[in-house]
């Protein structure tokens, strides 16, 4: 395979990102439009979501934004329905949409539980049912579910988060169980610390000082493993957690 193949090998594709509007997400949609794939960003930040997509546009890149609360199943059908009738066709679906509060289990309220496990867990099924049709159609469709070193372990005044991302986990084995069948790959992507605009008054605090590389991941480094799970040279990679974490878990 060439260079040119290689940063070319999601032509054709169309991918899905939710919370593409910043963050992670958004480099996600900028690494999956950058490797050929027509790229829609979902999220509830409206402003950001639509100067990303126009930047990418302006780039010569096919990106969209539309607005979406992955907690919400109506939102999930309409979002289905536009892709189905601009592109016809859906490859890829990558849940990144999540959010966290820090507060330990004796003063966590039902109504912040309730939500934490409504974006990052109920969000990622409601996805998956929504774009299931879609997926089937295609040979070699694959979903990406984010979930979190904080899955596999626990982490002090994260109770709802870990939960969240360690059910993300067996949902995502489920998922990959069923939907072998249809030849769709189904795997979660378990980040540890990561660069963003959140973590940047604190550069040197959070897991970083328990990280053998003692540093967080660039946005891209976590980019890049998307692109690989979306493309087709992880046709026989299913099922997994992929941790893309400078060795905080192997400790």
């Amino acid at each position: 395979m060439t260079t040119t193949d290689l940063t070319q090998r999601l032509t054709g594709k169309v991918a899905l990102v939710t919370g593409g509007s910043r963050g992670q997400g958004a480099a996600h949609v900028r690494r999956l439009a950058s490797e050929g794939a027509r790229v829609i960003a979902a999220d509830i930040l409206d402003v950001e979501g639509k100067e990303l997509a126009a930047t990418l546009e302006n780039e010569g890149h096919t990106v969209r934004y539309t607005r979406l609360d992955v907690g919400d199943a109506e939102n999930w059908t309409r979002v289905i329905g536009e892709i189905e009738q601009e592109f016809g066709q859906l490859d890829i679906l990558v849940n990144n949409a999540g959010i966290i509060h820090e507060v330990p289990l004796e003063e966590e309220t039902q109504e912040r539980w309730q939500r934490i496990l409504q974006v990052n867990l109920t969000g990622p099924l409601l996805g998956m049912q929504a774009a299931l049709p879609l997926l089937r159609r295609q040979k070699g469709a694959s979903i990406i579910n984010t979930a979190s070193i904080f899955g596999p372990v626990g982490a002090i005044n994260n109770g709802a988060y870990c939960a969240s991302k360690a059910g993300l986990i067996g949902l995502t084995k489920t998922a990959a169980l069923e939907f072998a069948p249809y030849g769709i790959r189904v795997n979660s992507l378990c980040p540890g610390g990561v660069n963003s605009p959140m973590t940047e008054a604190d550069p040197e605090g959070g897991v970083v000082p328990d990280t053998p590389f003692r540093r967080r991941a660039n946005l891209e480094e976590i980019s890049g493993v998307v692109a690989f799970l979306a493309s087709n040279d992880a046709s026989f990679i299913t099922g997994t957690e992929i941790t893309v974490d400078g060795g905080y878990t192997a400790r």
